[in-house]
């Protein structure tokens, strides 16, 4: 079962929520103004997507066209994408209401 509480429910509730998903399985989408913002899952559920992603993530790998850019142009990717993080990084942020 996956329940919705706000970010003030899991600040009381935590002890008995973390007891709820550890015993029953239950799991919690946790939001704050209405928007979800992360979920309080099972171990084992967790693990479960992990797999399932990295399988799945293997075999998109497996059906590209091997050799598309070489280990040149990867690097030189790579280095523009950083030189494009950086710049990012140093520019002031707007704020937002």
């Amino acid at each position: 079962m996956t329940d919705r509480v706000s970010t003030m429910d899991v600040r009381q509730r935590i002890g008995d929520m973390l007891n709820r998903v550890a015993l029953r399985n239950d799991e919690f989408i946790i939001e704050r103004k209405g928007k979800p913002l992360a979920a309080l899952v099972p171990v084992e559920r967790l693990e479960q997507m992990r797999r399932f992603a990295r399988r799945h993530g293997l075999d998109f790998m497996a059906q590209q066209k091997p050799a598309a850019l070489s280990d040149t142009q990867a690097a030189e990717l790579a280095a523009e994408a950083k030189r494009w993080a950086r710049t990012q990084a140093t520019k002031p942020r707007r704020k937002t209401k």
